[in-house]
């Protein structure tokens, strides 16, 4: 571990986050490791099972297979509050163009049988370093610190009270921002398809043309904000992704759509799901589809609030540092305390080694610190 020049005596966080840090280059080194092999969600084999290794050996308790490669490590240290400290390990079915050394060049297939390059374009190889550094740093200053900490969420682990993540973005290397209040939207995503009637480009008549209703659909998808969204509010409705057909003179029988709702307001992310439905049903009710479509609901999170409460005592704890940014939500019945690590990126999706490894490790256990120090 790393020790600088604090005074015997200071058990302030920082002295202890100075002289618990453990050596950055292993970190270092596991993050480019992580970045040239990402793993697309549901397919973290290989990161979840260097994360489990790492937990055991520090003697965390540790649970395997939550959700599929989902961990949970549980450091038990006294009783009272349960600390979740939470990252995210999937990448991303995208082609890194950074030129790095440590560039992704995996290729994989997905979900959908369909080969795909892979990358870590969100920073989740970022996180999941940071996270099992700050695991480790936490384990060696166990004297100074008490009750749970714990890393993952699962049923058969203590309920948390308070739950800290962090996520890169794109800004000045080496600092923290954090702010009160709603940061992160809701995010609703859905599978859509639509049944038509197949047949040849020579016979239009005969047919029930899907494509021509997706496209009708993701028009008239774009008016939801401007018409049905109280002014000074926020939603996105957005289409991903788009698949039907094969040739230029054939009429298929089915589109899929892929789309996303996001928005911060509870009553606006309601109402903004209900016009999404409606329109999609009214527009192939028009075009005389006789099969209703299929709507499947992919992934459903409610926005991410910040409890002020938390956030000024976090943001009191780590002002020293740098400036902080820390989200409260409430997602897990529970508290739940993001500390957003910003980074600068010197190539895109990729931030600066150093001094960003440090940042998150020291941002996440100030976090974790915050609320399990000992008086």
């Amino acid at each position: 571990m790393q020790t600088r020049g604090d005074s015997p005596g200071d058990d302030s966080l920082r002295a202890i986050i100075n002289r618990y840090r453990p050596k950055l280059e292993p970190f270092e080194d596991l993050y480019r490791y992580f970045h040239s092999s990402p793993e697309l969600s549901s397919q973290e084999e290989e990161t979840s099972a260097i994360a489990v290794d790492d937990l055991r050996k520090l003697e965390y308790e540790v649970h395997t297979h939550i959700g599929g490669y989902g961990v949970a490590g549980i450091l038990r240290n006294g009783d009272g509050l349960a600390v979740l400290l939470r990252a995210d390990m999937d990448a991303l079915p995208l082609e890194e163009k950074t030129g790095l050394p440590y560039a992704s060049r995996k290729v994989v297939n997905g979900k959908d049988g369909v080969e795909k390059p892979v990358i870590h374009a969100c920073g989740h190889d970022t996180h999941v370093t940071s996270l099992m550094a700050g695991a480790e740093l936490l384990h060696a200053a166990r004297d100074h610190w008490s009750d749970t900490v714990i890393y993952g969420l699962y049923e058969k682990i203590p309920k948390p009270d308070v739950v800290l993540s962090q996520h890169v973005m794109r800004m000045k290397t080496g600092t923290v921002s954090i702010h009160s209040g709603r940061l992160l939207t809701s995010a609703d995503a859905f599978d859509v398809c639509i049944y038509g009637r197949g047949g040849h480009g020579s016979a239009l008549q005969t047919c029930i043309d899907p494509i021509g209703i997706g496209a009708t659909i993701i028009t008239r998808l774009q008016t939801i904000v401007s018409r049905e969204v109280i002014l000074g509010e926020m939603a996105v409705v957005s289409c991903g992704s788009i698949q039907a057909g094969h040739a230029a003179n054939i009429i298929p029988d089915q589109l899929d759509l892929k789309f996303c709702v996001q928005a911060y307001d509870p009553k606006v992310r309601e109402r903004v799901l209900s016009t999404f439905e409606r329109i999609i049903e009214a527009e192939c009710q028009a075009a005389g589809v006789v099969e209703k479509p299929l709507n499947k609901s992919t992934l459903s999170a409610p926005a991410t609030i910040n409890d002020k409460a938390t956030e000024e005592l976090v943001d009191w704890e780590l002002v020293s540092a740098s400036e902080v940014f820390s989200v409260l939500a409430t997602s897990v019945e529970a508290p739940e305390v993001a500390v957003d690590q910003l980074s600068y990126n010197h190539h895109l999706f990729t931030p600066v080694i150093r001094p960003t490894i440090c940042t998150t490790i020291d941002a996440i256990a100030l976090g974790a610190l915050t609320f399990l120090k000992q008086d």
